[in-house]
């Protein structure tokens, strides 16, 4: 009897596609799909690494090109300007984020995908090429504010898996976002100061010579150009239909509908009915979606902060409690950490929640994340062996729990809403985020 009305739902589901509707073509390739969605995997994969790469591959090098330009009078005063800098992306992000997700509601997905890419090539390079403290600031600002691409892409993760690879999906797009956050460090790590680094490849008056933090961020722009020419080829998921006509076959399934419920309830039709006749409800009143918005603004503002402060702390001379190490080393221990969460978001986090269930993961990362970092000073005191190997296991710890948090949220926030609202509640999340990780460098770089 279940499955003759799965059958049922699953023809009348049918009259809804339209031939020209990109949402509709969508929902027929997932109807026809079948196996392990590896493409839709890769594409989301790959985009949201590229928009992540330059958040935070700054960090590793920011101390030393502060330092570089000039502004911080003191050497202890490095960090203060560092943290404004850092700061600068997630301000602008925060400005234009429901702009972006609303022009991905009402345009789509792939536009706003494509120009934020675009935008991430021309600015990220341009912040290889700062002279100045202000010329730093200003294209970090501008990279975030029309970057608007990650508010999208939770949206677009949401719509084009099918049901029982949800959780993949979010999962997805946070294990990338967070190899993103950890392979651009080390690639500002390994990159930045070439001259320095790799005398016998890049002399001092070479190009890489006199902007020395160029290549770096070049490297980034160079992948990100590839995936802006993938991202043409990006199946759109959002629906566009004409209202007349949808309205036509809206109808016709739900006088079928109706007729099952006048079955057995007429009250209860009537009820459905009226219910169907009401405006969606406000998203700031959505307490599903507003609530775990505010988990993760929270939960942002920690993780941005200690994104920073790692590498600075790593950095800094040990006089000043810091671990005195290169940026090479920086570089290395993020690479590493890097590694062990694709492998840990891929085979591992899916079984996890398939145990706990989403919420109780995100309980149970939120609550270990407070004693681990409150051990973070006394690794300082360690040396040699003992502590690149604690380094490395507690800074990985950090990284699963982060993401098996982030992955749970995004699932919630996306779960919350109906896909014509989706873009706009992910867009309030990115900007309400971006205003707490705008708070977070400034902070930790001046604490």
């Amino acid at each position: 009897m279940a499955e003759e009305e799965n059958n049922r739902e699953s023809l009348l589901k049918k009259e809804y596609y339209y031939p020209d509707c990109p949402g509709c073509k969508v929902d027929q390739y997932k109807a026809a799909q079948r196996g392990f969605p590896f493409r839709d995997v890769f594409n989301i994969w790959i985009i949201v690494v590229a928009c992540s790469l330059p958040i935070s591959s700054l960090f590793p090098f920011l101390y030393f090109m502060i330092r570089d330009l000039k502004i911080a009078k003191r050497e202890e005063d490095i960090a203060f300007y560092a943290g404004y800098v850092g700061s600068a992306y997630m301000l602008g992000r925060a400005l234009t984020s429901v702009v972006w997700g609303v022009v991905a509601d009402r345009y789509g997905r792939k536009p706003v995908i494509i120009i934020g890419t675009a935008t991430l090539i021309i600015f990220n390079t341009l912040f290889g090429l700062s002279v100045n403290y202000w010329m730093a600031i200003a294209t970090r600002f501008l990279l975030g504010s029309l970057s608007g691409i990650l508010g999208p892409m939770k949206a677009y993760a949401s719509e084009i898996f099918r049901e029982e690879y949800q959780a993949l999906g979010m999962s997805t797009v946070s294990t990338a976002w967070g190899i993103g956050l950890v392979i651009g460090p080390a690639l500002g790590g390994f990159f930045a100061q070439p001259a320095e680094k790799y005398p016998s490849i890049f002399s001092q008056d070479s190009f890489f010579g006199r902007f020395p933090y160029f290549l770096p961020c070049f490297c980034i722009s160079l992948f990100a150009s590839g995936v802006l020419i993938f991202a043409f080829w990006l199946p759109e998921t959002l629906h566009k239909h004409d209202d007349k006509n949808r309205s036509c076959i809206t109808d016709s399934f739900d006088s079928l509908e109706n007729a099952s419920y006048i079955l057995t309830d007429p009250n209860q039709s009537r009820q459905k009915t009226e219910g169907e006749q009401k405006p969606k409800k406000s998203l700031l009143r959505n307490w599903p979606l507003m609530s775990s918005i505010i988990v993760y603004c929270v939960f942002s503002l920690h993780e941005m902060a200690y994104n920073e402060i790692f590498s600075l702390w790593a950095v800094s001379p040990k006089k000043f409690g810091g671990l005195s190490y290169t940026t090479e080393d920086v570089g290395e221990v993020l690479a590493i950490t890097g590694i062990a969460l694709l492998v840990f978001q891929m085979f591992l986090y899916p079984v996890v929640e398939r145990i706990f269930g989403t919420i109780m993961v995100c309980r149970i990362s939120g609550a270990l994340t407070i004693p681990l970092l409150t051990s973070f000073p006394y690794i300082a005191f360690l040396s040699g062996v003992t502590l690149f190997v604690v380094l490395n296991l507690a800074n990985m710890l950090k990284s699963f729990l982060a993401a098996s948090l982030i992955t749970g949220l995004f699932i919630l926030q996306n779960k919350a809403v109906d896909q014509e609202q989706r873009g706009a509640a992910n867009g309030i999340s990115m900007t309400a985020m971006s205003l707490f990780k705008a708070v977070g460098p400034a902070v930790g770089g001046a604490v």
